[in-house]
């Protein structure tokens, strides 16, 4: 779905190519004009905490995007998962997210998603939402049925809650949409404080 740079594009843009945070804001009736995905070191710093990373990253993408669309609405989001104190990135294959899922098995992990709108006038809004999530105990031969689905790639924790982790899930403080990778009560907040009856 992306088109041809044009700085004079006064619509929405979805700093990101998340199918599942496009399907989440046609939830609440929201499409993105474009799509433009940011290209960043994603590496946490030296002693950045998971909210301050996922903060930090959902402001920057929305910063690259706004760069090359200055009228534009720019929408970023970032979201990070937390066992103790290990952050759980995007698995980069089937072991590591065999890995992943044996640490989160009969475990309690957070899930932080930090949001980001530039609005065309210059103004920033942000929120940062934190979910908690508690798995059942996982034996063997269910994390590799999960591994053989696929579901678990490019998914940051290793799973997707919307799809056949939902089954793993035994509790769940806080809001489900920003597990699955948008907070939409926080974005349609921001859409509606910044961009008023526009995205009403």
């Amino acid at each position: 779905m992306n088109q041809p740079v044009d700085g004079s594009e006064t619509g929405l843009i979805l700093a990101s190519e998340s199918a599942r945070r496009l399907a989440l804001l046609a939830q609440i009736g929201v499409t993105p004009a474009r799509i433009v995905p940011a290209d960043l070191d994603e590496t946490p710093r030296d002693d950045e905490s998971p909210r301050q990373l996922a903060a930090r990253l959902a402001r920057a993408k929305a910063a690259v995007v706004a760069a090359a669309f200055p009228a534009a609405f720019v929408l970023a989001a970032d979201t990070v998962v937390v066992a103790g104190r290990r952050i759980l990135g995007k698995p980069a294959n089937g072991e590591a997210a065999r890995l992943t899922l044996a640490r989160l098995s009969g475990r309690r992990h957070r899930v932080f998603g930090a949001v980001a709108l530039r609005a065309p006038d210059g103004r920033w809004g942000e929120r940062l939402v934190e979910s908690r999530v508690a798995f059942a105990r996982l034996d063997a031969a269910e994390i590799a049925a999960y591994i053989e689905s696929g579901e678990w790639q490019g998914c940051a924790g290793g799973y997707a809650i919307q799809g056949r982790a939902g089954g793993f899930v035994r509790f769940l403080s806080g809001s489900y949409s920003n597990v699955v990778g948008l907070p939409l009560f926080e974005t349609r907040q921001l859409l509606r404080g910044l961009g008023g009856r526009r995205f009403g």
